[in-house]
């Protein structure tokens, strides 16, 4: 015989295995008769005459088969030849038909089918096994549904498939289906169970059962309805007891489907739009079509549409520009446009034309320009459109494979798309199917939360029952829904009461992202653990005829769709069998419960209601772990007083007669009965049932490895059982009790840690059954394949026991406990093993609630036992050795455990002094003290008593009345050895203390100082909150001296009541920390010997420190804490602590912001002041104030040249200069805004004079640009190493930079999730140093530009974190209050002077670089020219261009106005007629156009499609950032438009200026970009001069020449 058993190392092979052995009903003479196969079984099932084998790759039948149409049966199994090769796995049958199901989830039936049950049709008879398909007709396309397995009756067929859904098919309403039409031959889901994870089927004759898991223990708190809404009687029934209330809920609908109130809106089916005209969620202002397919896949198109094209429009970079973002611009002779002077003559010429124009319309008195249309407006008004937007749930979210939400989502939404789906009359009993998203009610179920969405109205009406907070009850709806394979999102969506009328689709798909959320977050962390271990929170679902009971509901009636069981939803039911008409539930504790036919005793118990489960009648001891039903019989697989398993038999008892073919039934067992055989037939693994016959599956091993699988399997069940009862009878009864606050406290974490290691314990017992049952092979054995999570459960009990013990918890437990089990505990007493005699009740206690850790020493003998069955050499042996070694280790853990903690609560049971409350923590544990006056204080006093304690995570030194706490992560400790101390000497350094202890012998001097550095070394293992710190600590088995800790300071002083959490070494702060005070201000930087240095972030200032005083760059918010709206922020220079050197200062509070300079924290010499009310003033400042001659310049171009004194104040000569040219002089007193008081001359100037007089403007006194922000790179130049910009060593400063980085990619190592792969791959590429040797050329000019692209995007990198700051402080400059037309100039020339001093920078670090404005030869011998804008812009005005862009909008406001209303007058025209209005030639006007290739006439109508290409080329300039990126759309526009007219004139045509303007003029009109000016201005301020001349000069200028012709333009 082969072995069964696949592993392969087992010594002793003596003993058979997979044996079968049969025998009908009991008697004291029965024997079971042997089944001789050549190959193990493996797997059996029996119908009413007949059964199946499963062996290794065959299957076997015997018994009478009709439908064989053979003439004779033969006696013994008969292979079935069909089936050959097809690797079946399980295998079933009914009472009168069979199944298989293969490998790859595929299902062979064959058998009696006049009811369908085979699933083919037009077949009474199915003689071999013929595949069948289940198929999901609901996909498109339609898919092949895998089964997982198949349960069968007597008329109907069940299937598990691999996404844990229930399909039937058949006759009867034992299927479940939402049908009246019988016999049902194609495989159909049971709608009601969808969304529920379904792990077991079973088939009684008539009736079925699923056994579903719920994700977790329903801990569900919802408000339910107070009538059931099918049958309308009351949920809760309360019987008047003479002196309290009985208050039940026990409610059951008679229909077995609660349907809900169809006004709701929840019914699913056939609610008509005339019976929901006004759905309570609905907003009062909303209104909605039916909906239909067409309007959501519009709507929801649309909205993501427009997402999309948004992005993509702003995202995309323009398909012209190099690799490195900018274009490549050349110069080229042989050119079609005219040149330079061609276009001044023409320009000229059309000016002087506007002129003339314009001069003529005004002398005739020419009528306005009609006033400018408003523009469009949007369809919604912006409440509506709120509602309107379908917002699509996150793609993340809708792919996830096990994600029920997405899954659900897909479901809802395809049930409001494809309304023939919906059923009939077949209302959810939860109001959810397929993940039960009801649109009046939300309900998100993760075992405790319930939310419910309605806005007004009944609460949710949705019939949840009360749950228990320790075990689960009742399928709550929506969480038990889970979905594993991609298929799942196809999943039908039957949405309950979905109508057709109004609903509120925000709220719709507001809720159903909801879902999904919470979905995706449950689902992954419960499929991890249902993989690993069998789920006990399940609950048992029934349907079909119940006129037996056996559906287990109370009564006889049947159930036409399933209904959850109620009184089993709490018991951990691990396995269900049926019956013909009885059913059976094996729970995880061991225990059978049955309900049905009692009629042959089969229940197994005596006078108990037969139409609810109970529990069948077995003796004490005696743990039962599997289950098979039969007609009319019962067995059960038990584990007795050994390990060998035995038999228990309940049913009919069936006597022989010799003369007929068939046995007699006769009387029948009351109770489960032994059956003496078992004993002899070996260690059996699993029973079935079938008719009258029973099947026992054993394995002859006696001894080794099978013997030891049993005993591990049953020593684990029987560890379970006592778990159980320590739960149910101690612990409940204690938790109820009142024990003190800090007592229950940490008895209810110790209960906590309890109930999570006794489930673990019930798992992993019924993964030991299933291992016995499932092939044994050792690979899968848990215990050794996830020792991890066995150690954590473990660890994590052992610790509240023992603070529970240090706490002194099981004394002030022991009185109450008394009173609740008797004076000597009796009932502790027998739950214990081995019995003790004369045990005190407190050691009866603390034994109890350490036996669960002794079960360690159990898995470590059983393993190594195990171990012992296969060779030494197996790669087996080793994997359970390793598992073995684990244990042992934990079980020595745990024993020195309790050891320290009962030592600890001796000494505190002892402690003397006083103050031992504040000292007495749970989790501290005694090391050693020196109460025998082992250790003592250098230099102390003759009356001075010390005494030292070491805790496991502090050393305390007491004295007479106080003590001194020193926390061991920041103490230090060193043997010293000098002669004023002498040899005994150790020295103790802390924070803020530093001692010397002297010890009374060299011995007690080397256990106090190991014992304190392995001390220091334990708590450093375990590091910052709680996350195991690796530290590399010495050789010598000393903690090292530089560790990060957190630590308060106590002592007055600077850093009194401050935290810091960071670097130390040796008892200093030393390296990277934050330190806080209490008034919120944070330090965050870099400590050297306790003090602040180096560069820092915080709330309050983030800068440069030097000496602990602010010094360098740095920023400050002031105000209450340095809140975001802090009332100032400073961001500039520092000296000595003070405001030295330029700096910007904006005053939120008052409005203004100075950008200037300072000294000693004082405005102090040149600077600008802009106010909220767009006030510029300009001058010299002195002690905060300006003096002296200054500007102001108004919003409305009033001017004031003159002197100030005070702050705003004009007082002394001055010239004020009015909008139209006028002035006045004279002397002036009193404040702007608040009356003046003038002496002077008022003079009008004649036209003429107007222009030359000479009106100040913005910047005479501003701070030169250069001398702008000098801290910023001198800071930068420090971190390259040099003391002053451009001297030092260029090899240094690269050595800097690669320290520099590698410092901050180690740093990353230890806190992997700050950087992503993309920033630490950028990290690497940057700490190779380029190779520059001699003059730059083509090549390496592109490689510098390359790593200088990368060194900006990274912070770490000097280069990267000056442009960080820079950017920083321009915005700071010039957004908000700094949003001013008048600084411009200034901004620009900001920038500009930049990129002169990034270029310094760079030109260090690149030696071989030209100056700015020299040239690169290449191989060609053509050269390229180098400029610090064309290197450094395409990197720096990216991140500045948003604050430039809006003040050139703002300076160039009002031009743009006239433009922008040209532009749109001139657009209403058709194309031709616009042409036309421009004076362009009719041989330029296209004849045709290309739509999608196809040739269309351009007609006098047609609008928009001349010249397109080259309209939608220039309307790429507002995408582009840097001017060479502008200029290179322009010449992409000019030569789209070369093209096309080329295309009609030939390829040899010629521009001149008369043909280009107007053509050209008519594409900047049809391009339409809103600030053309502001586009223009900016090209010409950061352009090269080099560029602007030639041929990309050429087009500058005609593009400025259209934006102002576009501005003359008479729109009439």
């Amino acid at each position: 015989n082969e072995c069964v058993c696949s592993s392969s190392g087992e010594e002793e092979g003596s003993g058979e295995k997979g044996v079968l052995y049969r025998w009908q009903g009991y008697s004291c003479r029965v024997t079971p008769e042997r089944l001789l196969l050549s190959r193990p079984v493996l797997h059996a099932a029996l119908g009413t005459l007949h059964g199946l084998l499963l062996t290794d790759g065959h299957v076997y039948s015997f018994g009478e088969q009709p439908w064989k149409r053979v003439e004779s049966h033969p006696d013994g199994p008969v292979i079935e030849s069909a089936l050959s090769g097809q690797r079946v796995i399980s295998v079933s049958a009914g009472s009168y038909h069979c199944s298989a199901v293969t490998e790859d989830g595929l299902i062979h039936m064959w058998g009696e089918n006049s009811h369908g049950q085979c699933g083919v049709s037009g077949m009474d008879q199915v003689s071999s096994p013929t595949p069948v398909s289940v198929v999901d007709g609901e996909t498109h396309p339609p898919q092949l549904v895998r089964v997982l397995n198949v349960a069968c009756g007597a008329q109907h067929t069940l299937a598990l498939s691999r996404k844990h859904e229930v399909w039937a098919w058949g006759s009867g309403y034992q299927l479940g289906l939402v049908t009246s039409v019988f016999p049902v031959w194609k495989p159909q889901k049971v709608e009601h169970l969808v969304g529920r994870y379904v792990v077991q089927i079973a088939c009684g004759g008539f009736h079925s059962l699923a056994l579903v898991q719920i994700l977790s223990p329903p801990e569900v708190s919802q408000q339910a309805r107070d009538r059931c809404g099918q049958c309308k009687q009351s949920l809760y029934t309360m019987i008047d007891k003479d002196d309290h209330v009985i208050i039940s809920d026990e409610h059951y609908c008679p229909l077995g489907v609660e349907l809900t109130d169809s006004k709701e809106g929840r019914r699913s089916g056939q609610s008509s739009p005339a019976q929901t005209p006004h759905s309570k969620n609905s907003s009062p202002h909303f209104e909605v079509s039916p909906l239909t397919s067409k309007n959501i896949c519009e709507d929801l198109g649309s909205s993501v549409g427009s997402q999309k094209n948004t992005t993509s429009q702003e995202a995309q970079p323009d398909p012209a520009l190099t690799e490195t973002g900018h274009p490549r611009l050349w110069r080229t002779k042989s050119t079609p446009y005219p040149d330079e002077q061609a276009l001044k003559d023409y320009l000229k010429r059309i000016s002087d034309q506007t002129f003339a124009e314009q001069a003529e319309a005004t002398s005739l008195g020419g009528s306005h320009p009609p006033s400018r249309q408003s523009s469009l407006t949007c369809p919604f008004r912006s409440d509506q459109s709120d509602e309107l937007t379908l917002r699509p749930s996150s793609p993340a979210l809708s792919r996830t494979d096990s994600i029920t939400a997405s899954g659900r989502q897909r479901g809802a939404s395809d049930s409001i798309i494809d309304r023939k789906h919906s059923t009939s009359d077949d209302s959810s009993q939860h109001s959810s199917v397929d993940g039960g998203i009801c649109i009046s009610d939300l309900v998100i179920s993760n075992g405790c939360l319930f939310e419910s969405c309605e806005e007004g109205g009944e609460p949710a009406g949705m019939d949840f029952c009360p749950a228990d907070p320790l075990q689960g009850k009742k399928s709550t709806s929506l969480t038990d829904i889970i979905l594993e394979d991609t298929e799942a999102h196809n999943r039908r969506g039957s949405l309950p009461g979905f109508s057709p009328g109004t609903v509120n689709l925000k709220f719709y798909m507001k809720n159903v992202y909801k879902i999904a959320i919470v979905g995706a977050v449950t689902t992954t962390s419960t499929s991890e653990s249902r993989n690993l271990l069998p789920s006990l929170y399940t609950e048992v679902w029934s349907w079909g005829r119940g006129q037996e009971g056996q559906l287990g509901h109370g009564d006889y009636l049947p159930r036409l769709q399933p209904l959850c069981i109620k009184s089993l939803s709490k018991k951990e039911v691990v396995k269900i069998t049926a019956g013909a008409n009885h059913s059976l539930a094996l729970t995880a504790q061991c225990q059978v419960y049955s309900w049905g036919s009692d009629k042959f005793g089969q229940l197994g118990r005596m006078n108990a209601p037969s139409t609810v489960p109970n529990l069948t009648m077995i003796s004490e001891g005696i743990r039962v772990w599997d289950v098979a039903a039969g007609q009319t019989h019962t067995l059960l697989l038990a584990d007795g007083d050994c390990y060998q398993p035995i038999l228990y038999y309940s049913g009919e008892r069936v006597l022989e007669n010799t003369d007929s073919a068939h046995p007699l039934s006769g009387t029948c067992t009351q109770t489960p009965t032994l059956l003496p055989f078992c004993m002899n037939i070996g260690y059996v693994s699993k029973v079935f049932g079938g008719g009258l016959n029973c099947l026992a599956l054993a394995d002859q091993n006696a001894m080794g490895f099978i013997a030891t699988i049993h005993e591990l399997a049953s020593a684990e069940r029987k560890f379970y059982c006592t778990l159980s009862k320590v739960k149910s009878e101690i612990l409940s009864p204690l938790l109820a009790l009142s024990l003190g606050q800090s007592s229950m406290l940490l008895f209810q974490g110790m209960a906590g840690s309890f109930s999570k290691l006794c489930h673990l314990t019930g798992q992993h017992s019924v993964s030991l059954t299933n291992f016995l049952q499932l092939g044994k092979v050792i690979k899968t054995l848990v215990l050794i394949k996830n020792t991890d999570l066995f150690m954590d459960t473990y660890k994590e009990y052992c610790d509240p026991v023992g603070n529970f013990l240090v706490m002194g918890g099981f004394q002030s437990l022991l009185k109450p406990s008394q009173e609740c089990f008797g004076k000597k505990l009796e009932l502790i007493q027998t739950l214990l093993e081995p019995k003790e005699k004369n045990t005190s009740p407190y050691d009866l206690l603390v034994n109890l609630f350490y036996m669960p850790l002794q079960h360690m020493h159990g898995y470590n003998r059983l393993l190594l036992k195990l171990a012992h069955c296969f060779e030494v050499n197996t790669e087996e042996y080793e994997w359970i050795q390793n598992g073995c070694s684990k244990y042992e280790d934990l079980a020595r853990l745990v024993s020195k455990q309790r050891r320290d903690a009962e030592a600890t609560f001796s000494f505190w049971r002892n402690f003397k002094g006083k103050n031992s409350e504040s000292l007495r923590k749970p989790s501290r544990r005694l090391v050693c003290e020196s109460s025998n006056k082992a250790l003592a204080l250098q230099n102390a006093g003759r009356f001075s008593a010390s005494w030292f304690i070491l805790f496991s995570d502090v050393l305390v030194h007491a004295q007479f009345s106080s003590h001194y706490v020193y926390p061991l992560a920041t103490l230090w400790v060193e043997p010293i050895s000098d002669e004023s101390v002498g040899q005994h000497g150790l020295k103790l350094t802390t924070p803020e203390d530093s001692f010397v202890v002297l010890a009374t012998s060299p011995l007690e001097k080397g256990k106090w100082l190991r014992a304190i550095n392995q001390a220091i070394e334990d708590v450093l293992a375990v590091g910052l909150n709680g996350r195991t710190h690796v530290s590399r600590s010495s050789q010598k088995g000393e903690p090292p001296t530089s560790r990060t800790s957190t630590y308060t300071f106590s002592k007055e002083g600077r850093l009194k009541d401050a935290t810091y959490e960071g670097r130390w070494l040796s008892g200093k702060l030393h390296g990277k920390g934050t330190l806080k005070w209490p008034d919120g201000t944070v330090y965050c930087g870099t400590f050297k010997n306790g003090l602040e240095d180096g560069y820092a972030s915080g709330e309050v200032y983030e800068g440069s420190f030097r000496d602990s005083m602010r010094h360098g760059h740095g920023m400050l918010r002031s105000g209450k804490l340095a809140s975001p709206s802090s009332s100032s922020v400073f961001v500039g220079k520092w000296v000595q602590g003070k405001r030295t050197g330029y700096g910007v200062c904006d005053d939120f509070s008052r409005g203004e912001k100075y950008m200037g300079m300072w000294l000693d924290d004082q405005r102090h010499g040149d600077g600008v002041v802009i106010t909220q009310f767009g006030l510029y003033y300009e001058g010299n400042f002195c002690n905060n104030k300006m003096m002296g001659n200054g500007t102001l310049l108004c919003d409305d171009d009033t001017v004031f040249e003159g002197e100030f004194s005070e702050d705003w104040t004009l007082c002394g000569k001055g010239v004020l200069f009015m909008p139209n040219g006028d002035s006045l002089d004279g002397v002036f007193d009193g404040h702007w805004g608040a009356g003046l008081r003038v002496a002077g001359t008022f003079t009008k100037p004649f036209e003429a004079l107007r222009s030359e007089r000479k009106i100040p403007v913005a910047g005479q006194h501003a701070v030169p640009a250069e001398e702008k922000w000098k801290a910023v790179f001198d800071e930068c130049w420090s971190q390259l190493g040099c003391e002053t910009p451009g001297e030092g060593v260029y090899e240094k400063a690269w050595e800097s930079i690669a320290i520099a980085l590698t410092a901050r990619r180690r740093q990353q190592r230890d806190r992997p999730d700050e950087l992503s792969r993309s920033q630490t791959k950028m990290l690497e590429s940057l700490e190779v140093i380029p190779q520059h040797v001699g003059p730059v050329t083509a090549d390496s000019y592109n490689n510098i530009r390359r790593y200088l692209m990368k060194a900006c995007d990274t912070p770490l990198h000097p280069l990267g974190w000056l442009l960080e700051t820079l950017v920083t402080v321009y915005r700071m400059t010039y957004v908000g209050v700094g949003s001013n037309r008048r600084l411009l100039q200034q901004a620009v020339e900001e920038i500009q002077s930049y990129l002169t001093r990034i270029f310094q920078i760079v030109r260090f670090l690149f030696p071989g670089l030209p100056e700015d404005g020299g040239f690169i030869l290449d191989s060609s011998s053509s050269s390229d020219e180098v400029s610090s804008s064309s290197l450094l812009l395409p990197v720096l005005l990216p991140r500045l261009y948003p604050p430039l862009f809006t003040l050139y909008t703002l300076e160039k406001e009002r031009e743009e106005e006239v433009y922008w209303n040209c532009v749109l007058r001139l657009n209403k025209q058709p194309d031709l007629a616009l042409l036309a209005f421009l004076a362009v030639q009719e041989k330029f006007w296209p004849v045709s156009i290309s739509v999608l290739g196809e040739k269309k006439q351009v007609l006098p109508s047609t609008k928009e499609a001349c010249f397109a290409t080259a309209v939608e080329t220039l309307q790429q300039i507002s995408t582009a950032f840097t001017p060479s990126d502008k200029l290179q759309v322009i010449q992409l526009t000019f030569e789209e438009v070369t093209q096309d007219v080329q295309a009609l004139l030939g390829k040899e045509f010629l521009w001149c200026m008369d043909d280009l303007f107007p053509i050209f003029l008519y594409v900047v009109l049809r391009a339409r970009i809103r600030n053309l000016g502001s586009e223009v201005s900016l090209i010409e301020d950061l352009t090269d001069g080099s560029l602007q001349l030639g041929q990309l000069g050429f087009m500058l200028t005609t593009l400025k020449a259209c934006y102002n012709q576009i501005q003359l333009e008479k729109t009439t």
